[in-house]
Formats: structure tokens, sequence, C-alpha cells
């Protein structure tokens, strides 16, 4: 269980702090929930959700150890690329509620990888790879920033540096 205060991943909010744990009755039923609110949103978005809640992902943040393992993932080659881009989207999208940040590392080097090879033939991302890249790449970076004492922009510029070196 988290605590009042602590900053967890929650689903495809992201980053998001708990303000409070109570209890609300739902439907007769009495449960515990976290009150939080995603730290990138500038309209204090309130979200509630039960403790016990194994429908969406709530993870503890990254150790820096950890965070500087994911960072190494981005000199690896990208993941095998599925023309199909419904499959593809569904594969992503899938993966994204995961919480695998390893697998979500992945794919955002994928992605990463692609959009240079496309700036570089003229061409832009397919829009549904932008927006999945733009999504995972929002809160991977993030979570990775606040666990390294760094900022978003020099994530990136790390993620990228990799992989300019390893291609």
């Amino acid at each position: 269980m988290f605590n009042i205060g602590d900053l967890i991943i929650y689903s495809v909010h992201g980053i998001c702090r708990i303000d409070d744990i109570n209890e609300k009755t739902v439907s007769g039923i009495t449960k515990q929930y976290y009150e939080l609110h995603p730290l990138e949103n500038s309209q204090r978005v309130t979200i509630s959700t039960p403790v016990d809640n194994d429908k969406v992902v709530m993870l503890e943040m990254l150790d820096k150890d950890e965070a500087m393992q994911l960072i190494e993932t981005f000199k690896e080659p990208e993941m095998e690329w599925n023309d199909n881009s419904n499959k593809r989207l569904a594969f992503f999208t899938d993966l994204l509620n995961t919480g695998d940040r390893k697998e979500i590392a992945r794919a955002v080097n994928t992605l990463m990888r692609k959009k240079i090879e496309a700036k570089k033939e003229n061409r832009n991302l397919y829009e549904r790879d932008h927006k999945y890249l733009n999504t995972a790449q929002s809160i991977l970076f993030q979570e990775l920033a606040i666990s390294l004492n760094t900022t978003f922009e020099e994530i990136n510029a790390m993620a990228t540096k990799l992989i300019h070196e390893n291609q």
C-alpha cells in the first residue's frame, strides 16, 4: 500500500501524487480509496481509485539504479516492427497498460529510431505512432527525470545521443 505524499505511476495518467487515503462507500460497498492527482495536469484533476484496484497499473517510482538501467535500453537495437498499423497500435497500447517499463522503453527506443529514419527520408512518423511515442515518452521520461533528479529534456537528450551512437 502506498502512503499520502507518495509519487506513483498510475496507468496512462503518468506520475501522480497521492493526496489522501480515505474510505468511501460506492454501491453499498465501503473500501479504502487513493485520492491522487497527475503532476502533469495543470487543472488539478483529482483521481479516486480503490486501493485494491487490480484493473489499472499503480507502480512505485524507479530508484536511481533502475532508472540508469532503463536509459541503457536506448543503446539496444529497435524491437521487431509490425507493418500493420492497427496491430502495432494495439500492441503499443497493451504494452503501455502493462506498466512494464523495460518494454515501454524498448518501444520508445524503437519509435524514436523510426522517427529519426523518417526525418532522414523527409517523411513524418505515422500519426498513431507519433501519438503513442509522445504519450509513452512523456510518462517514461518524466519518471526517469524525477528518479535521476534532472529534466525531461536532459533524459530526451541522453536517449537521443545513445540512439545516434548505436545506429
